[in-house]
């Protein structure tokens, strides 16, 4: 079912694995959600300051910059408005307190429960909403 709220918000994806980035994008496609992708940091960041999304789904962690300095540097950067960034993790020892101390709004452990996912992405969009009024 698409909702014609969901319509219009961009989500960037940003793994370093081709699956999980395939996977992830199939759901969220069909849930109406236009979707981008980047498999790091480096490139994550590039697309963020270029044309912000509305949503961040990082995983937390990627070889080279993982997803805690990502997001640390997106909420350093005044020129961006206000993101959700939802973290997803399957490491066991991933430090879920640093990554919301960074500014990650929320986490999720793989194996991913796509209802969890979907009720915690419309979470996360209705908090930019409320944040951010005018978007």
């Amino acid at each position: 079912m698409v909702s014609s709220q969901a319509q219009a918000k961009r989500i960037l994806l940003v793994d370093d694995l081709e699956d999980n980035v395939s996977l992830l994008e199939a759901i969220l496609a069909e849930e109406g959600y236009e979707i981008d992708s980047a498999r790091n940091g480096k490139s994550a960041l590039a697309k963020i300051e270029a044309s912000p999304p509305d949503l961040v789904l990082m995983d937390a962690m990627m070889p080279g910059m993982d997803g805690y300095e990502v997001t640390r540097r997106i909420r350093e950067n005044p020129q961006l408005p206000f993101i959700p960034i939802l973290m997803i993790t399957a490491s066991e020892s991933a430090s879920i307190p640093q990554g919301l101390e960074l500014g990650a709004n929320d986490f999720i452990r793989k194996p991913i429960d796509f209802e969890e996912l979907m009720a915690r992405v419309k979470a996360s969009l209705r908090l930019k909403t409320i944040v951010n009024p005018s978007q």
